[in-house]
């Protein structure tokens, strides 16, 4: 996918979010809060995200379950 790694956020929101969650789940978390911010700036060039959406997404049982497409068939 391309994701250039940026370091997670270190925002209170984020955090606050992020320690709301079970241990186990702080990974998933990190992992959508990630692509989520990757794909915003693509998109928008801004990195706005709901952190508490992203968290009540990782409560709601997201997961990533798959790999990404190759690069020949995105949009």
């Amino acid at each position: 996918m391309g994701l250039t790694h940026d370091p997670l956020p270190n925002t209170p929101a984020f955090h606050a979010e992020r320690d709301s969650l079970p241990e186990d789940l702080r990974s998933h978390y990190d992992c959508l809060v990630e692509t989520y911010r990757y794909y915003a700036f693509m998109h928008y060039e801004r990195p706005f995200v709901s952190y508490k959406i992203l968290a009540d997404l990782i409560r709601d049982g997201w997961r990533r379950s798959a790999d990404p497409l190759p690069a020949n068939q995105q949009p």
